[in-house]
C-alpha cells in the first residue's frame, strides 16, 4: 500500500528532508506533497501571475488563494497530515492547514515544543498525536504502514 503524507507548516529550517530521509531509510513507501517552500514565490505568486496590488491586502489575498489551490488538493489526498509549527515563527497557515485536515476526517500529526502547548491546545486535540521531534513522527509513520515498533 502507497501513503500519501501531506507536510505542512514551518519553512524555515530542513524538516522536510530529514523526514524524506529517515523513511527513505526505512524503506516505506510513502508519497509526500506539502507547500511551496519557496517563501518569496509562495508570497508573490499571485501578482507575478494576476498582476501588482497596491494594497499589500490584496498582495496578500491573491497568494494566498492560489497557494490554497495547491494546499486543499493535496490535503484531501492525503492519508495523514503533519503539521510542524516552529520556534521563530507564527504559522497561522499551518494551523489552517490543521483545522482543514481535520475537518475533512484526516489523521493528524502535530509537532512543536512544549513551549506552545498552551497556544496550540485545540489544534492537539483534534491531532492523533502529538510530538516534540521528527523522529517520533517517523516511527509512528513505521509503525501504521508496517505495524513495526
Amino acid at each position: 500500500m502507497n501513503w500519501n503524507v501531506y507536510l505542512s507548516g514551518e519553512i524555515h529550517t530542513n524538516w522536510r528532508d530529514e523526514i524524506y530521509k529517515q523513511t527513505k531509510d526505512l524503506g516505506l513507501e510513502i508519497k509526500f506533497s506539502g507547500p511551496v517552500t519557496n517563501h518569496e514565490a509562495s508570497d508573490d505568486c499571485g501578482v507575478k501571475i494576476l498582476g501588482k496590488e497596491e494594497l499589500k491586502f490584496w498582495h496578500d489575498h491573491k497568494g494566498a488563494k492560489i497557494n490554497a489551490i495547491r494546499t486543499r488538493k493535496a490535503i484531501q489526498n492525503s492519508d495523514i497530515v503533519v503539521v510542524k509549527f516552529g520556534e521563530k515563527y507564527r504559522q497561522w497557515n499551518a494551523a489552517f492547514d490543521a483545522g482543514y485536515a481535520s475537518a475533512l476526517g484526516k489523521s493528524l500529526i502535530i509537532i512543536h515544543s512544549g513551549e506552545h502547548q498552551h497556544a496550540l491546545k485545540e489544534i492537539d486535540a483534534a491531532a492523533l498525536a502529538v510530538v516534540d521531534d521528527l523522529h517520533k513522527v517517523v516511527e509512528i509513520l513505521r509503525y501504521v504502514i508496517e505495524g513495526k515498533l
